[in-house]
């Protein structure tokens, strides 16, 4: 099988993708920023895209396992690297405007596309490598840079730049004339500077290497030299278009996908240092769907700046499970609980590892959200028309095994319409194989499907949240809370209101 992307089993479609529309629910935007940074270009993209299937995740989280290896994510960073160093080339070789320096450019850029590509193998054929991405883009590469075609472009572009380099000339003013002369003197131009015309506070430089164009100087020079060695310019511009299209673009599209893995590899990489737990997470789907640890990364990422300790958290879904009712205290950590999970279900499709101590996650098609948002002063809808509409869609889509994340739905409504739609909302999603998580200050919900899980968000023993998520039933005290901090109906706010 002819490799294609290091980020799929076939071609993506990742160019065409938007953000997904869950990206801001979960705070996603947060963190690919921060894993995004100081790349020198926008690899956020690639973050958009999920994989089409089970296969194509399975296919990233092998080349993510072997992105680990020490000496091959070092060679792949240096690849990177080249390939970046390769686009500068080409910029430049499109900057100027003479052909035959055109041509000399692109023997550069053909020398370094080879290098990169050389060193990228040797690197792979090194490595215990086990991913399928990793091991069929080393079968090409030993096709490709043993085959004729190549050998003979990149031998040619070798013995070009050696034969060029190895022609020195020297140029001489003298009584309005301009010589050009074969040979070496002692020293550089820049020396010659130095000891001849610069005052020691203004150092001077050469005027040839300052831009990379000609100016009309050495395209006089040019002239002269090309009457003294016709052959070598013959061959140059032969070499460039012979070679014009000499680059395959699945190694060129390599260089722009391989940080989606290196750029997350060095964030993950700096927030354990800190002390924060990531994991490769199993997918037997024979087995629980749990996690042990697991915390909001976006705000793992924001704590880590102030040195904030996270607080993490366990679930289990046992067979015959398929939904959360998570109810509790406002400010309890019940949204940032939905959110851990909810990442821990992207980062898992994306094929890369998930801020837990231990995790093994079931394949999902989809995943869907629902957060809470203000009324839509542009459209004029209320507060619970405004979730019905953005409900529908999610109800109507016709797929299943699907993970919903659901937060504080139908909370403008009265208490007995929002438990009998939350009731129809979760037996839905049952009917459609779906698992997931429904925050709700509605301790009735738990009580919606007989596959429904109660957790609750704990107090500690002075009454205060302490975040923490377990599994036990709802309370009443628990959801008069929210009501309570809703409604401001405290004691020392009620004598406050009415006096």
């Amino acid at each position: 099988m002819a490799f294609e992307s290091i980020l799929d089993l076939h071609n993506s479609s990742y160019k065409d993708e938007i953000r997904p529309s869950f990206y801001v629910d979960f705070n996603l935007d947060q963190i690919i920023d921060r894993i995004c940074r100081n790349w020198g270009e926008n690899i956020s993209s690639f973050y958009y895209y999920l994989p089409a299937d089970k296969e194509s995740e399975d296919y990233r989280r092998a080349v993510m396992a072997d992105i680990k290896i020490e000496s091959l994510n070092v060679a792949l960073m240096n690849f990177v690297k080249g390939m970046k160093q390769h686009g500068e080339i080409i910029k430049t070789k499109e900057f100027v405007k003479r052909e035959i320096q055109k041509a000399a450019w692109h023997i550069s850029e053909v020398l370094q596309y080879g290098k990169a590509l050389q060193e990228l193998l040797a690197a792979l054929q090194e490595a215990d490598i086990r991913s399928q991405g990793m091991i069929e883009l080393r079968t090409d590469l030993e096709q490709y840079l043993t085959s004729e075609e190549f050998k003979t472009m990149y031998q040619q572009a070798g013995e070009l730049v050696q034969e060029r380099n190895s022609f020195h000339f020297t140029i001489s003013y003298n009584d309005n004339q301009v010589v050009v002369s074969e040979g070496d003197i002692p020293g550089t131009y820049d020396t010659f500077l130095k000891d001849n015309l610069t005052e020691p506070e203004k150092p001077m430089k050469s005027p040839f290497v300052e831009n990379p164009d000609l100016v009309s100087l050495e395209m006089l020079i040019i002239e002269i030299l090309q009457k003294k060695k016709p052959e070598l310019f013959k061959k140059t511009t032969g070499f460039y278009e012979k070679y014009k299209d000499y680059a395959k673009e699945v190694y060129i599209q390599l260089g722009k996908e391989l940080p989606y893995y290196l750029a997350f590899y060095k964030y993950e990489e700096k927030m354990q240092k800190l002390g924060f737990a990531f994991t490769a997470p199993s997918v037997d789907a024979k087995q629980d769907m749990f996690a042990t640890g697991l915390y909001d990364l976006a705000l793992a990422c924001v704590n880590s700046e102030d040195n904030k300790e996270v607080t993490s958290n366990d679930f289990v879904y046992h067979e015959g499970e398929t939904f959360i009712v998570l109810t509790g205290p406002n400010q309890g950590g019940k949204t940032t609980f939905a959110r851990s999970l909810g990442q821990m279900m992207y980062f898992t499709k994306m094929g890369l590892d998930v801020p837990a101590m231990a995790a093994n996650v079931h394949y999902f098609n989809h995943i869907l959200t629902h957060f809470t948002v203000e009324e839509s002063v542009e459209t004029g809808r209320g507060k619970l028309q405004e979730e019905l509409v953005r409900l529908k869609p999610m109800m109507n889509v016709e797929s299943h095994n699907d993970f919903v994340v659901i937060n504080e739905l139908f909370t403008t409504a009265a208490n007995y319409d929002a438990i009998i739609m939350g009731q129809r909302v979760l037996q839905h999603f049952i009917g459609q194989k779906c698992r997931g998580i429904y925050v709700t200050h509605l301790k009735e919900l738990t009580e919606a499907h007989e596959s429904v899980v109660s957790m609750r968000a704990m107090l500690d023993e002075q009454g205060k949240q302490n975040h923490k998520i377990v599994r036990k039933e709802a309370e009443d005290i628990a959801c008069a809370i929210n009501q309570v901090n809703k409604y401001r109906l405290k004691y020392e706010q009620l004598k406050e209101r009415l006096s």
